[in-house]
């Protein structure tokens, strides 16, 4: 099955592995935690080191009560999110095995951020393949040329903001950098901004399609 719609399934790729990245550190604090159970749902995902002093320890949720084994499925899930996303995202019903994968890292240890990010991707991971019929109806004609013509602004600056979220939250500390509320905003702002950044590769998709 070749993709119809390649803006959308950038967006689907490109976030998901960064999702993937972000679940797979929380997971990594939680096996280093050991054979050990968490006092309840909601855990920190770090227990010491930069990641825990600097950014408050990545916190969690699991139903699983052993940090070892919560760490472990989490790492699991998030690999397999990545592996998915880059290898297999041609797959039939690819968007829909994506949203699963971000849900099971959320419940096994993946934080709060990056499932929430990849169940946003997943989302666009279900429109790859898709006609876009609904989307054609309802963006008028202005809408559309503006998106379109925004594109690779939103694109870019979605794309920073993903970046410096999933990579510079797990970097910056490790520098001695004590700013953790610049990811809790960077998470803020990316939730909005990856849903403009979806509508608009939609209207960049159904764009070129009618200029084929």
């Amino acid at each position: 099955m070749s993709h119809r719609n390649p803006s959308v399934t950038r967006i689907a790729r490109v976030f998901s592995v960064l999702s993937g990245i972000g679940g797979a550190v929380h997971g990594i604090g939680e096996a280093l935690q050991g054979n050990v159970a968490p006092s309840g749902i909601i855990i920190n995902s770090w227990a010491e080191g930069p990641i825990a002093l600097y950014m408050g320890g990545e916190p969690a949720m699991t139903i699983v009560p052993n940090f070892l084994v919560t760490g472990l499925l989490t790492i699991l899930v998030s690999s397999g999110l990545i592996i998915w996303a880059t290898w297999f995202s041609d797959r039939r019903h690819a968007g829909k095995v994506m949203l699963v994968l971000s849900t099971l890292m959320l419940l096994f240890g993946g934080g709060f951020g990056p499932p929430i990010v990849g169940l946003l991707a997943g989302f666009a991971g279900t429109r790859m393949s898709s006609p876009l019929s609904w989307w054609n109806k309802r963006l008028s004609t202005g809408v559309k040329e503006f998106l379109n013509g925004a594109w690779v602004i939103i694109w870019l600056v979605c794309l920073a903001n993903g970046l410096f979220l999933f990579i510079g939250a797990n970097v910056f500390p490790y520098l001695g950098v004590d700013k953790a509320h610049w990811f809790t905003n960077s998470f803020f702002i990316s939730v909005p901004l990856l849903l403009l950044t979806t509508v608009s590769g939609i209207a960049v998709d159904l764009n070129r399609r009618s200029n084929l």
